[in-house]
C-alpha cells in the first residue's frame, strides 16, 4: 500500500499516522492495512474521570436545596472540563483510533451537550460503545440516554401534553433530514415517546401513566406504538441509510458529494445497518483513494490540535490550556454550538482561527507559549490580538522531542515532508520549501506544520 495511500486512511479513519505506524504499515497491503484498523478498534473502552468528589450529592440534596444544587452544578461543570482534555489524550494515544475517529463523528450527528458530568460521561461512552455496531440499536439507545432526554425536552413529553422536540430532531437531523416526513408524522411519533424519563443515576424509566398507550398513525401504518416501534419504522425506510451515508461522505471522503457513491454505499448500510460493515466497504473502495479525496478537507480544529500532538508529543502544564486553545480554534468537545452541531468544511477557517492555525506549530512547539483569550471576547486579527501577550496569560508546555526524533531517526527530510504534508503543494509552496533551513529535523517540523496545506488532510 502506497505511503500516501496509508497517511490518507489514518488521517481520515483516524487523527494522522506517527512515524512508526508508517513504517510498520508500508510493508503491508490494503487488506492487511485495513484489517489493522478496525482489529484495534474491536473493543470498546470507558472514558471515564474521577467523580468521587461529587459521588456525595444525592435526589434530596440537588433537588431540594438551592444551594446544594448550585454546588453540585459547579463541581460538574468543572468535572466536564476535565472530560474534555481526557478525551483530547485518549484520541492522541489511543491505538484505537478508528473507534475514537467515529466517537468523534457520532458526536457531531447525535448531537448533545449537558451539565451534568455522570449523564455527559455516560453518554460519550454510548457513542463510544456503539460506534462500529448496529445503527437501530444505537437510535435506541440514543432516545433513552438522560442528557438526551433531558437537552431535546423529552422529559416534558406526557400523554396530555406531548413535546415534538425530540421526535422532530430525530428524523430531521439523525435519521432521514429535512422533507422526508409530514408534521403530522412529527405529532404521531411523539406520543410514542411519551413517558421517556431516567432516574437520578441516569438509568432510563418510562413513565407508565405519562406514557400514551393508544394508536398512532406514522407513516401510513396505524398501531399503539413506543419509541422503539417508532425508530424501526424509520430504518425501514432507504432514505435513512441515505441520509447517514452522506453524512459519512461529505465527513470521511470529500465535501463535495458524489450522489452515485453515496447511493453505492446507502445500499451496502441499508441490508443490516452495520456500521462496521459501512465503514470496511468505504476504506476498501479504490475511489476513496482517488487523487480528488486526498487532501482535500480541512482538518476541525480536534483534528488539527491531536494531528500535531501524536506527531510530536507535547504535555500542556495547565490541561486547563487545551480547552481555551479549543475556543480559540472554534471547537469545544462536549460543548456544540447548537442541536445541528458543528458544519465543519470551510466554517473553519476565518480571519482569527487561519492566523492562530498557521502560527500555532511554532508557539508551541518553538517556544511553548501562546497568549490566550477566549475567542468570543476579540474580534480584531490575530496578529493585533497576539500582540497584547503581555496582557494575557499563557500556554506553557513540555514538548518531547527525543520520541519525534527517535522515530524520525531513519526519515529524510524529504521522507518528514511526505509524512507531515497530504496535498500536493502549490508551485510556490515547494519554492518555499525548498528554502527551508534542513540542519534540524524539529526546525523542519515545525515549519512544515506551519504550512497552509498542513491545514488540509
Amino acid at each position: 500500500m502506497k505511503q500516501q495511500d496509508i497517511q490518507h486512511l489514518y488521517w481520515r479513519a483516524g487523527f494522522g499516522a506517527t512515524p512508526n505506524q508508517l513504517k510498520n504499515l508500508s510493508a503491508m497491503d490494503k487488506h492487511q492495512v485495513v484489517d489493522a484498523l478496525f482489529q484495534n478498534s474491536s473493543s470498546s473502552t470507558p472514558l471515564e474521570i474521577d467523580t468521587t468528589e461529587i459521588e456525595r450529592f444525592t435526589v434530596k440534596s440537588v433537588y431540594k436545596d438551592k444551594s446544594k444544587r448550585r454546588e453540585f452544578v459547579k463541581i460538574s461543570n468543572q468535572k466536564l472540563k476535565v472530560l474534555n482534555t481526557f478525551w483530547v489524550n485518549r484520541m492522541v494515544t489511543t491505538e484505537a483510533l478508528l473507534r475514537e475517529k467515529m466517537t468523534l463523528f457520532w458526536a457531531n450527528h447525535f448531537v448533545c451537550r449537558g451539565n451534568n458530568i455522570f449523564y455527559v460521561q455516560q453518554y460519550n461512552n454510548t457513542l463510544r460503545n456503539h460506534a462500529l455496531g448496529n445503527f437501530g440499536d444505537f437510535v435506541k439507545a440514543i432516545s433513552k440516554e438522560a442528557t438526551m432526554l433531558k437537552y431535546l425536552n423529552n422529559k416534558q413529553n406526557r400523554k396530555r401534553k406531548p413535546n415534538e422536540n425530540f421526535a422532530r430532531e430525530l428524523m430531521e437531523l439523525f435519521t432521514l433530514g429535512e422533507g422526508h416526513y409530514t408534521e403530522e408524522d412529527i405529532k404521531e411519533s411523539a406520543k410514542a415517546f411519551t413517558g421517556y424519563s431516567h432516574n437520578f443515576e441516569g438509568e432510563f424509566v418510562l413513565r407508565k401513566f405519562q406514557h400514551d398507550y393508544d394508536f398512532k398513525t406514522f407513516f401510513g401504518h396505524t398501531g399503539r406504538y413506543d419509541g422503539d416501534d417508532i425508530i424501526d419504522m424509520i430504518l425501514e425506510q432507504k432514505q435513512c441509510a441515505r441520509f447517514i451515508c452522506r453524512k459519512i461522505y461529505s465527513y470521511f471522503v470529500n465535501d463535495i458529494i458524489n450522489e452515485n457513491r453515496v447511493e453505492e454505499l446507502a445500499t451496502v448500510f441499508y441490508k443490516d445497518y452495520n456500521i462496521k460493515s459501512l465503514m470496511r466497504h468505504l476504506f476498501m473502495s479504490d475511489w476513496f483513494y482517488s487523487e480528488k479525496n486526498i487532501g482535500s478537507k480541512i482538518k476541525s480544529p480536534i483534528d488539527f490540535l491531536v494531528g500535531m500532538i501524536r506527531t510530536v508529543p507535547v504535555e500542556f502544564e495547565k490541561p486547563q490550556d487545551v480547552i481555551k486553545i479549543q475556543k480559540l480554534l472554534g471547537q469545544i468537545l462536549l460543548n456544540p454550538p447548537n442541536v445541528a452541531g458543528w458544519k465543519g468544511g470551510k466554517s473553519w477557517i476565518d480571519s482569527n482561527t487561519i492566523m492562530l492555525r498557521l502560527k500555532l506549530p511554532s508557539i508551541i512547539l518553538a517556544n511553548a507559549k501562546i497568549s490566550i483569550k477566549e475567542k468570543g471576547d476579540f474580534e480584531d486579527s490575530f496578529e493585533t490580538y497576539y500582540s497584547k501577550k503581555k496582557k494575557n496569560k499563557f500556554v506553557t508546555t513540555a514538548i518531547d522531542w527525543e520520541t519525534f526524533e527517535t522515530a524520525c531517526s531513519s526519515f529524510s527530510f524529504d521522507d518528514l515532508k511526505q509524512q507531515l504534508v497530504i496535498p500536493e503543494l502549490s508551485e510556490g509552496t515547494a519554492t518555499y520549501v525548498k528554502t527551508l533551513s534542513q540542519n534540524s529535523k524539529r526546525n523542519f517540523c515545525v515549519q512544515l506544520m506551519s504550512l497552509p496545506e498542513y491545514q488540509m488532510c
